[in-house]
């Protein structure tokens, strides 16, 4: 058996930052943006007025003066003219500033009869103007390398960018294997269960970046398996799920050498996910996933979103690694990396009692895997100890 952090390494070795594709503005949320891009014009392009109102000389601007309104200036739509000594425009909030005015009264310090407008309260110093470039001037820089909040959609939307450089996203075939699976919404036989674990898998790895594919279930002979290698051909990474331990129906290994794989590695000295399989499986990457429903999650956590973030050119460094406080003791640690599923709650850390990794309902709970390292002595209530939120 290796450890965790040399099966991630080995994993890592696996697989490549993906090219860029261009894509159109409208469906880049989520999507790493591949590298700089720069703003084609200012924002705002013109100084414009923060506040609906009046838009006058600010060395005229004094409580109880009295203007002539010559016009208006609404978004959309600039004053034309130039103003002078005793005007004042009717302005409105995202308008341009008209000519020869550099303040804007607001509308509620104002009372206006006809086509005279008088300053009713102190105006007070802020002239309430966006000036040209307020935010951002021509040329900025947008960093790339990143995934792009929906934030940051609208920043490149206002900056005049259409179509965006992104990163390929990685594509997954995820390959579930076992007689003893069904789909969900149809009906088990006696000794049968639903398939699960490619279904929480492709959530996991989808909302990494990556475009996951569900494959038919692989049932277990080697023409099976060989068929769902075939229609794997064009992903990036293949994932299976099952059969890649030493039973006599274990059979992915055998399946998979058949098929050309180069082995990297096989056993991991972790908990859960002992039995994971490794290699390249001609020109993509291959791993092979334990069968237990938490195991494949968990694994999934520790080793595949690495390899996704890599292929995003993101840090495909595991963690962020936390630290809490335990709330209860912990027994003494076996001979292998435990990932439990824990509550994090308030600054302290539980590590639930049921650790099996059969059981969903536990893992849908944690907010967190605690992560005790190999050998690691008896822990009591209040000691730090390292952790992952999921």
């Amino acid at each position: 058996m290796i450890s965790v952090g040399e099966a991630r390494a080995k994993l890592l070795d696996l697989v490549s930052p993906k090219l860029e594709e261009t894509v159109p503005l409208w469906d880049t949320a989520g999507r790493v943006l591949a590298r700089d891009v720069a703003a084609t014009r200012d924002q705002p392009p013109f100084a414009a007025s923060s506040m609906d109102g009046y838009a006058l000389k600010s060395v005229e601007a004094e409580e109880h003066a009295q203007f002539a309104v010559i016009g208006e200036s609404a978004a959309g739509h600039r004053f034309p003219g130039r103003v002078g000594a005793g005007q004042a425009v009717r302005i409105f909030t995202g308008a341009p500033i008209p000519e020869g005015t550099d303040f804007v009264v607001i509308q509620e310090n104002t009372s206006r009869t006809g086509d005279v407008m008088t300053i009713t309260a102190d105006p007070g110093t802020g002239d309430n103007i966006r000036p040209t470039g307020n935010d951002f001037t021509a040329g900025a820089v947008f960093t790339g390398n990143k995934p792009l909040a929906p934030a940051d959609v609208a920043l490149l939307a206002a900056m005049n960018i259409s179509e965006v450089p992104v990163v390929r996203k990685p594509t997954v075939a995820l390959i579930a294997t076992g007689d003893e699976l069904v789909l969900p919404g149809e009906d088990p036989g006696p000794d049968q269960i639903v398939a699960s674990n490619t279904f929480g898998l492709k959530a996991m790895l989808d909302a990494a970046g990556a475009q996951a594919r569900l494959l038919p279930v692989a049932r277990d002979s080697i023409s099976s398996l060989r068929t769902a290698f075939d229609l794997a051909i064009t992903a990036d990474l293949v994932v299976t799920v099952g059969g890649a331990s030493v039973g006599d129906h274990d059979l992915v290994a055998e399946a998979a050498e058949g098929y050309g794989m180069d082995r990297s590695f096989y056993n991991v000295a972790m908990r859960p996910g002992k039995p994971l399989m490794a290699g390249r499986l001609s020109d993509k990457a291959m791993v092979g996933l334990p069968g237990n429903p938490v195991s494949a999650l968990v694994c999934g956590e520790v080793f595949l979103l690495p390899m996704i973030r890599k292929m995003l050119r993101l840090n495909a460094e595991f963690g962020p690694v936390k630290t809490a406080s335990l709330a209860a003791d912990l027994a003494p640690n076996g001979p292998r990396e435990h990932y439990m599923r824990s509550r994090l709650h308030d600054g302290q850390i539980t590590a639930f009692d049921r650790q099996d990794s059969s059981l969903l309902s536990v893992l849908a709970q944690a907010n967190a895997l605690l992560i005790r390292p190999p050998n690691d002595p008896a822990r009591a209530a209040g000691d730090i100890v390292a952790y992952v939120e999921i």
